[in-house]
């Protein structure tokens, strides 16, 4: 694609230095990544500055360079008279929109919702892309369980594990515009919003699930990360707000455009309410209170907190144009997300739970949830995540300590930490650490194996924590992992 960066639009670039047109043929922020003819985007992250890496990006054969450092790009632009540098005030911003209008605005054509919240976002974005799709709109997801089109899963190296940098994303959109897709529901995490990775886009619908503290190893205070999320709400056409949260009420004063409400709380002042909850062994059935009539739903899902993310997902069908009637009837067909509430069924009995429910608040609910269920004992495993936030580990101790007959310890993504050390921050939490049902392991893969070691006819294991990407991160590399391959392997070899 011929490109004249004169005619590009911009709201911060500073300076042209060498050729204004050039033919590109891919964008990057990765220089191991840059090839013939790329655009290379040098952004500052958390732990590398993409300015160190320019050179190495036109030796790969760049010739498109964004940068923020003006003496960079004075030197490089006199090194590589061939090369054009823009240099610019954020770098991430301009990755955004060049990415936007290189692939002709995708975002555009189809219908987007993003997904916001501490806890729910994977299991709302599924929610939403299942029943626009049962309802007539074929829609995508993107987010932690992957890459998915209406009808598959979609093979992408993502670049982050919830949201994908900007580049990505708008090549995730037009994917699923040349695929027949109508529209795509998204996670998009508050350092997503910090970091602009959709930056220029304007949501069909934002939603709000609820908020707790979380990634405060990077935000540093509650206060930022729900000032982060907000920002989703200043980028959306229609929103769909959970009042039974203090962020969800005050959204509601504050957002001044159309907007649809939900809660558990038959006393809320809210468009849509569940109440009269009733489990079974395939689901759950509940009475719909929406706009003074009231509606007998039954959806295939289990928990309060998963009623709760149906009614989002019926908030945003009901922005988009559909009707009540239409949207139960549907309902009945939705499908859960993998690694949330996924029940498999052991060969003597027992039943194991993957939801990888990995904040305090989550696994609290997550286990109140259960524990509603018939069992003689519940084996539970938590796990300290090595590229999260340090001070959360022992308040997943405390959440699940006194609740569970027996308790593994373990570690997901330990990144460049010994897992050592992440087992003895969880354990920090526990009021008695020695206590003979608290058992320690060093990887998930021994967790696991563990936990299922220890069950037996009719006990619940569940196996928790924020296992993401079919891997584990370890010193920044991703080894291949799969609770669900663990545990075909175990009980095959056990039988």
């Amino acid at each position: 694609m011929i490109i004249n960066f004169n005619q590009i639009q911009y709201n911060n670039v500073r300076s042209l230095k060498g050729p204004a047109t050039q033919t590109v043929n891919q964008l990057t922020f990765n220089s191991n990544l840059a090839g013939s003819n790329s655009v290379f985007f040098a952004i500052k992250g958390e732990n590398h500055d993409g300015h160190m890496y320019i050179e190495d990006a036109i030796q790969k054969g760049a010739i498109a360079i964004f940068a923020e450092n003006e003496d960079v790009v004075q030197t490089l632009a006199h090194a590589y008279p061939f090369c054009t540098f823009l240099l610019v005030d954020d770098v991430r911003k301009s990755m955004a929109y060049f990415s936007k209008q290189y692939y002709d605005s995708p975002d555009e054509k189809i219908k987007t919702v993003g997904v916001t919240g501490t806890n729910g976002k994977t299991t709302v974005a599924a929610y939403v892309r299942s029943l626009l799709s049962l309802l007539g709109m074929s829609s995508g997801s993107i987010g932690t369980t992957g890459i998915w089109s209406s009808t598959k899963r979609i093979p992408y190296k993502k670049s982050t594990p919830t949201t994908p940098e900007a580049l990505d994303l708008h090549r995730i959109f037009k994917d699923l515009y040349d695929l027949g897709d109508q529209a795509v529901a998204m996670e998009v995490s508050s350092i997503a919003l910090d970091q602009k990775r959709v930056e220029g886009i304007e949501f069909d619908v934002a939603i709000h699930t609820n908020i707790s503290p979380e990634h405060l190893e990077y935000h540093h205070t509650f206060e930022n990360y729900r000032m982060c999320k907000e920002k989703l709400f200043q980028q959306a056409k229609n929103a769909v707000i959970n009042v039974d949260d203090e962020m969800g009420r005050k959204l509601v004063n504050t957002y001044k455009h159309r907007k649809v409400t939900y809660s558990l709380d038959a006393n809320a002042e809210a468009d849509l309410i569940a109440t009269n909850l009733q489990y079974a062994g395939n689901g759950t059935s509940f009475k719909l209170h929406s706009h003074g009539e009231i509606h007998d739903v039954f959806v295939p899902v289990f928990g309060d907190y998963n009623v709760a993310n149906v009614l989002s997902a019926i908030g945003t069908s009901l922005l988009l144009g559909y009707t009540m009637p239409f949207i139960i009837k549907s309902l009945t067909k939705l499908e859960s997300p993998e690694g949330r509430f996924q029940v498999i069924d052991g060969p003597s009995r027992e039943t194991i739970i993957l939801d990888y429910a990995h904040t305090p608040v989550a696994l609290t609910r997550l286990v109140d949830e259960v524990k509603k269920m018939e069992h003689n004992r519940l084996i539970v495993m938590i796990a300290g995540i090595g590229i999260r936030d340090f001070e959360k580990m022992p308040k997943m101790a405390k959440a699940i300590e006194g609740r569970a007959d027996e308790i593994i310890v373990t570690v997901d993504h330990p990144g460049f930490h010994e897992p050592s050390i992440i087992v003895d921050k969880v354990m920090s939490g526990f009021a008695n650490p020695d206590a003979p049902h608290i058992h320690r392991t060093n990887t998930r893969r021994e967790g696991v194996l563990k936990s299922l070691h220890l069950g037996a006819e009719h006990d619940i294991i569940l196996l928790t924590s924020g296992c993401i990407n079919g891997a584990q991160i370890v010193k920044g590399t991703e080894i291949l992992h799969s609770d669900e391959d663990i545990i075909q392997m175990y009980y095959h070899l056990s039988s």
